[in-house]
Protein backbone atom coordinates (compact mmCIF):
# COMPACT_ATOMS: atom_id res chain seq x y z
CA UNK A 1 0.00 0.00 0.00
CA UNK A 2 0.87 3.74 -0.81
CA UNK A 3 1.15 6.51 1.48
CA UNK A 4 -0.16 8.73 -1.43
CA UNK A 5 -3.17 10.36 -0.42
CA UNK A 6 -2.72 13.29 -2.59
CA UNK A 7 -3.97 13.40 -6.36
CA UNK A 8 -1.46 13.91 -9.13
CA UNK A 9 -1.42 16.81 -12.03
CA UNK A 10 1.51 16.59 -14.60
CA UNK A 11 3.48 14.51 -12.26
CA UNK A 12 3.12 17.29 -9.72
CA UNK A 13 1.12 16.41 -6.50
CA UNK A 14 -1.89 18.56 -5.60
CA UNK A 15 -1.88 20.73 -2.44
CA UNK A 16 -4.24 18.96 0.27
CA UNK A 17 -7.47 19.88 0.05
CA UNK A 18 -8.01 20.31 3.71
CA UNK A 19 -4.94 22.74 3.70
CA UNK A 20 -5.04 25.93 6.02
CA UNK A 21 -9.31 24.92 7.35
CA UNK A 22 -8.18 23.83 10.53
CA UNK A 23 -5.88 26.60 11.52
CA UNK A 24 -6.66 30.66 11.26
CA UNK A 25 -6.18 33.05 8.78
CA UNK A 26 -3.20 34.57 8.20
CA UNK A 27 -2.18 37.98 9.26
CA UNK A 28 -1.30 40.78 7.54
CA UNK A 29 1.34 43.14 7.98
CA UNK A 30 -0.95 45.53 8.34
CA UNK A 31 -4.70 45.86 9.83
CA UNK A 32 -7.16 47.80 7.60
CA UNK A 33 -9.77 49.40 9.45
CA UNK A 34 -13.38 50.29 8.51
CA UNK A 35 -16.37 51.86 9.98
CA UNK A 36 -19.03 49.79 11.17
CA UNK A 37 -22.46 50.06 9.47
CA UNK A 38 -24.72 51.13 12.11
CA UNK A 39 -22.50 53.18 14.48
CA UNK A 40 -24.68 56.25 14.92
CA UNK A 41 -23.35 59.46 12.96
CA UNK A 42 -25.11 62.93 11.78
CA UNK A 43 -26.40 65.72 14.02
CA UNK A 44 -28.10 64.02 16.48
CA UNK A 45 -25.68 61.56 17.50
CA UNK A 46 -22.84 64.06 17.74
CA UNK A 47 -20.86 63.44 20.64
CA UNK A 48 -20.63 66.65 23.09
CA UNK A 49 -16.64 67.89 23.28
CA UNK A 50 -16.28 66.52 26.48
CA UNK A 51 -13.31 64.62 27.21
CA UNK A 52 -14.57 61.24 29.09
CA UNK A 53 -16.46 61.22 25.36
CA UNK A 54 -16.63 57.50 24.03
CA UNK A 55 -14.58 57.44 20.63
CA UNK A 56 -16.39 55.87 17.51
CA UNK A 57 -16.94 52.20 17.10
CA UNK A 58 -14.59 50.78 14.10
CA UNK A 59 -14.15 47.46 13.02
CA UNK A 60 -10.07 46.21 12.56
CA UNK A 61 -10.20 43.53 9.96
CA UNK A 62 -6.65 41.69 10.23
CA UNK A 63 -6.86 39.58 7.49
CA UNK A 64 -7.97 40.19 4.24
CA UNK A 65 -11.27 37.42 3.61
CA UNK A 66 -10.33 37.96 -0.35
CA UNK A 67 -6.64 37.04 0.22
CA UNK A 68 -5.55 33.18 -0.72
CA UNK A 69 -4.35 31.84 2.81
CA UNK A 70 -2.73 28.39 0.60
CA UNK A 71 0.01 30.13 -0.35
CA UNK A 72 0.81 31.33 2.80
CA UNK A 73 0.08 27.48 4.13
CA UNK A 74 1.91 25.91 1.91
CA UNK A 75 5.11 27.99 2.64
CA UNK A 76 4.90 27.13 6.34
CA UNK A 77 4.30 23.15 5.40
CA UNK A 78 7.38 23.29 3.50
CA UNK A 79 9.53 25.13 5.97
CA UNK A 80 7.93 23.38 8.31
CA UNK A 81 8.59 19.89 6.75
CA UNK A 82 5.28 18.40 7.48
CA UNK A 83 4.20 15.10 5.78
CA UNK A 84 2.58 16.82 2.46
CA UNK A 85 5.74 19.40 1.94
CA UNK A 86 8.23 16.08 2.56
CA UNK A 87 6.15 14.59 -0.45
CA UNK A 88 6.10 17.56 -2.45
CA UNK A 89 9.99 18.01 -2.15
CA UNK A 90 10.16 14.31 -2.34
CA UNK A 91 8.34 14.71 -6.06
CA UNK A 92 10.59 17.20 -7.02
CA UNK A 93 13.79 15.16 -6.78
CA UNK A 94 12.07 12.21 -8.10
CA UNK A 95 11.49 14.56 -11.15
CA UNK A 96 14.96 16.02 -11.36
CA UNK A 97 16.41 12.88 -10.92
CA UNK A 98 14.51 10.95 -13.82
CA UNK A 99 15.31 14.09 -16.31
CA UNK A 100 18.72 13.62 -15.00
CA UNK A 101 18.99 9.66 -15.56
CA UNK A 102 17.14 9.55 -18.71
CA UNK A 103 19.84 12.68 -20.21
CA UNK A 104 22.55 10.44 -19.15
CA UNK A 105 21.18 7.39 -20.26
CA UNK A 106 21.10 9.38 -23.48
CA UNK A 107 24.64 10.09 -23.61
CA UNK A 108 25.42 6.97 -22.32
CA UNK A 109 23.96 4.95 -25.84
CA UNK A 110 25.11 7.76 -28.19
CA UNK A 111 28.75 8.12 -27.26
CA UNK A 112 28.77 4.50 -26.51
CA UNK A 113 27.46 3.28 -29.67
CA UNK A 114 30.11 4.83 -32.00
CA UNK A 115 32.89 2.80 -31.63
CA UNK A 116 30.34 -0.05 -31.84
CA UNK A 117 29.55 1.59 -35.25
CA UNK A 118 33.11 1.76 -36.14
CA UNK A 119 33.92 -1.91 -35.35
CA UNK A 120 30.63 -3.20 -37.12
CA UNK A 121 30.92 -1.38 -40.78
CA UNK A 122 35.14 -1.29 -40.60
CA UNK A 123 35.01 1.10 -44.14
CA UNK A 124 33.28 3.72 -42.22
CA UNK A 125 36.21 3.72 -40.19
CA UNK A 126 38.53 4.68 -42.95
CA UNK A 127 36.94 7.13 -44.10
CA UNK A 128 38.78 10.54 -43.82
CA UNK A 129 38.40 14.19 -43.63
CA UNK A 130 41.51 16.73 -44.08
CA UNK A 131 43.32 13.88 -43.33
CA UNK A 132 42.39 13.24 -40.28
CA UNK A 133 40.57 9.99 -39.84
CA UNK A 134 36.50 10.45 -38.72
CA UNK A 135 36.30 7.62 -35.96
CA UNK A 136 38.89 10.78 -34.35
CA UNK A 137 36.90 13.85 -35.62
CA UNK A 138 33.40 12.50 -34.07
CA UNK A 139 35.00 11.22 -30.87
CA UNK A 140 37.54 13.42 -30.11
CA UNK A 141 35.19 16.83 -31.23
CA UNK A 142 31.52 15.93 -31.65
CA UNK A 143 31.09 14.51 -27.83
CA UNK A 144 31.63 18.26 -26.69
CA UNK A 145 29.36 20.58 -28.75
CA UNK A 146 27.07 17.26 -28.01
CA UNK A 147 27.40 17.39 -23.79
CA UNK A 148 27.43 21.16 -24.20
CA UNK A 149 23.22 20.93 -26.03
CA UNK A 150 22.57 17.98 -23.43
CA UNK A 151 23.79 20.04 -20.23
CA UNK A 152 22.05 23.18 -21.94
CA UNK A 153 18.57 20.98 -22.39
CA UNK A 154 18.69 19.55 -18.50
CA UNK A 155 19.35 23.00 -17.17
CA UNK A 156 16.11 24.38 -18.98
CA UNK A 157 14.00 21.16 -18.09
CA UNK A 158 15.41 21.13 -14.25
CA UNK A 159 14.18 25.21 -14.63
CA UNK A 160 10.91 23.94 -15.72
CA UNK A 161 10.53 21.43 -13.15
CA UNK A 162 11.11 24.29 -10.24
CA UNK A 163 9.23 26.93 -12.30
CA UNK A 164 5.99 23.91 -11.82
CA UNK A 165 7.16 23.62 -8.35
CA UNK A 166 6.80 27.31 -7.35
CA UNK A 167 3.40 27.79 -9.59
CA UNK A 168 1.92 24.96 -7.33
CA UNK A 169 3.07 25.98 -4.21
CA UNK A 170 2.34 30.01 -4.94
CA UNK A 171 -1.24 28.84 -6.38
Amino acid sequence: MTDDYYRRVNGVREPDPTLGKSRKPAVPEGAAVEPVPGAPSGPKHEAKPEHHAKPKRQRVILADPRQATSTLRARVELEEQTSWGKLLVRDLVKIQLRTASLLALLVMVTLCSLPVLFYLIPSFGRVTVVGIPLPWLILGVAPFPFLFGIGLWYNRLAERHERDFVDMIEH
